[in-house]
């Protein structure tokens, strides 16, 4: 069972910015990806960015591209999801899930945290 606990949310004014975390608990961390989502509310969750498990590879929605940056330690068995120039769209409950495969469907992901609020004020 991986664990999975986000941190780093919380309101910011329009054009700030936020790190968000995702620390795991599992030993094996290394070969999961990893990835975040948001869900705004009313919408069904979206994917934001993913990395592979050695973290050499990032992917972004269009929407996030330029502005956010996900990075990874695996020897802290931490992703980060640093978010410069918020926007009010970007309000959000951001989730991390960690899976085996690099997909944009969240189905196909086996865990999940339990979610980081994101608010973006204009």
């Amino acid at each position: 069972q991986v664990q999975l606990v986000e941190s780093g949310g919380g309101l910011v004014q329009a054009g700030g910015s936020l790190r968000l975390s995702c620390a795991s608990s599992t030993r094996t961390f290394s070969v999961y990806i990893m990835t975040w989502f948001r869900q705004a509310p009313g919408k069904e969750r979206e994917f934001v960015a993913a990395v592979s498990g050695s973290g050499s590879t990032t992917y972004y929605a269009d929407s996030v591209k330029g502005r956010f940056t996900l990075s990874r330690d695996n020897a802290k068995i931490t992703v980060y999801l640093q978010m410069n120039s918020l926007k009010p769209e970007d309000t959000a409950v951001y989730y991390c899930a960690a899976g085996a495969l690099l997909t944009r469907d969240a189905d196909r992901y086996d865990y999940w945290g339990q979610g980081t609020q994101v608010t973006v004020s204009s």
